[in-house]
């Protein structure tokens, strides 16, 4: 399997890149920059293969800035576009990094037309959104990280609160990649069991676990400058479930149809069931009165600024 990553000189696209390399299933990586940028990914290449070397892990790196090397990927990662730095909200750096993602999705349409779109470039639901138009794919084949990792957070929040193994937790985080977030606090469980028949001694704060998901990026750009290790372990999670055809339900930023209380027409972290193909089914869920509200909210709010965005493209 071919993937290839876009930005593979930014800190997520190399961190990305670097996971990517670790797993089986891909035996082709190709690291796409920009020209002044090629000496970096050849020198991340070459540290690359050492490590492999290490973990005796055969697989292809090439370093490259000419986009015809997208050829015949079967996932193309973008990761490119301007970081957010501290004090920085996603939806300041839109614009700008939605013209970049528009070209490079237009590039990926022209040298690799039958390969999956995973969109990283934050704000994320909306860059889904602009990756989708601008490719011309169809829906099942462009989607954005999304909630994934919010998820993840909140995953582990749980567990080290209930000093519990994570794998224990099953939890979920829907709506936008950003402060309108919505954990699915009314369906998750503890080994099985409901939160709210397993926390009977009421000592969990769930709305102070939430807030610190919300801000779990920003606190980890102020402390080190930016995040890297969590988004490209959720980045090579979703891809290996994609050549893996594992079937798993992932939340991602998808296209929404309708398909969740009615919402069209914008892209949204929704739980789906991911493939080799791409996304096979988005999942219809069943949430409580407040939850939907939220959940409506973000949608509002997302379409809002993807349609801002759109209209300085001309898309």
């Amino acid at each position: 399997m071919k993937v290839s990553v876009i930005g593979a000189s930014g800190r997520v696209g190399k961190a990305a890149a670097f996971c990517l390399a670790e797993e089986n299933v891909v035996n082709k990586l190709v690291l796409i920059s920009r020209k002044d940028s090629i000496e970096k990914i050849e020198g991340e290449s070459l540290d690359m293969y050492d490590a492999m070397a290490a973990k005796d892990i055969r697989i292809s790196i090439k370093s490259s800035c000419n986009m015809e090397d997208l050829h015949d990927s079967d996932v193309v990662v973008i990761t490119a576009g301007v970081p957010r730095r501290a004090g920085m909200s996603r939806s300041e750096i839109a614009i700008p990094n939605a013209k970049i993602v528009a070209e490079y999705s237009r590039i990926v349409a022209e040298h690799s037309p039958h390969s999956i779109i995973l969109v990283v470039t934050n704000p994320v639901d909306v860059m889904t959104y602009v990756a989708l138009k601008a490719s011309g794919f169809d829906r099942n084949k462009v989607f954005g990280l999304g909630n994934h990792l919010d998820s993840l957070r909140l995953r582990n929040m749980l567990a080290k609160h209930f000093n519990i193994h994570v794998s224990e937790i099953h939890t979920r985080v829907i709506g936008e990649h950003g402060d309108h977030m919505v954990p699915l606090v009314s369906s998750t469980s503890i080994g099985g069991i409901l939160l709210k028949n397993y926390a009977l001694d009421g000592t969990i704060d769930m709305e102070g676990m939430v807030k610190k998901v919300i801000n779990a990026g920003s606190y980890v750009i102020n402390k080190k400058g930016s995040t890297e290790y969590g988004p490209a372990y959720a980045i090579a999670n979703i891809v290996n479930t994609i050549l893996n055809d594992e079937k798993k339900i992932l939340t991602v930023s998808a296209y929404l149809d309708g398909e969740i209380e009615d919402i069209k027409d914008v892209c949204l972290g929704v739980p789906v069931k991911l493939g080799i193909n791409g996304i096979e089914r988005i999942i219809p869920i069943k949430m409580n009165e407040n939850e939907t509200k939220a959940f409506k909210n973000a949608a509002n709010i997302v379409k809002m600024n993807t349609e801002r965005v759109m209209d300085s493209l001309e898309i």
